[in-house]
């Protein structure tokens, strides 16, 4: 079985990170959401939270799991039993970056690949953070990201 995992922050999955798990779900036999703590970056949803929002916006794959964690990604990667990490690449701007990281990963665990897929064109200039902004400042962002995240925005904008 061809495992994958696809690690992020996810505060909150937009319809860009929707995208590249459909994209992941029909190339590998399964795909393990890893959603990390990232309590440094403080995040606006906490990390279970940050689970069932992401839970939710991808209950209709069937060849997915998502999980929480709070450790190095490429021991996270083998304790999944999988083959590599998947990371999404809007904009060439992304490849600077995500080049390091593959190659920082392969020093720490050469037998875990990376994988680049990049989303559909209509999602290349999405961002959580700019999702965040959007709503903290209550435009709609329906567009952007899957409505139980909608709603869980507008709840948490409300509450402040």
């Amino acid at each position: 079985m061809k495992k994958i995992v696809y690690p992020g922050t996810f505060d909150p999955i937009t319809n860009g990170h929707v995208d590249l798990v459909e994209r992941a779900s029909s190339l590998f036999d399964h795909v393990i959401v890893a959603i990390a703590s990232s309590e440094r970056k403080n995040p606006l949803f906490s990390l279970k939270e940050r689970e069932e929002l992401t839970k939710g916006a991808l209950s209709h794959l069937t060849n997915i799991e998502v999980l929480g964690f709070d450790y190095l990604l490429v021991n996270f990667v083998k304790d999944m039993h999988a083959e590599g990490i998947l990371r999404g690449l809007r904009a060439v701007s992304d490849f600077e970056y995500e080049f390091q990281l593959a190659n920082m990963n392969r020093a720490l665990a050469p037998e875990v690949e990376s994988v680049f897929l990049t989303p559909a064109e209509t999602f290349s200039y999405l961002s959580s953070s700019l999702v965040r902004e959007i709503a903290s400042l209550n435009g709609d962002v329906s567009k952007f990201v899957p409505k139980n995240v909608t709603d869980a925005l507008t709840k948490k904008f409300m509450a402040k």
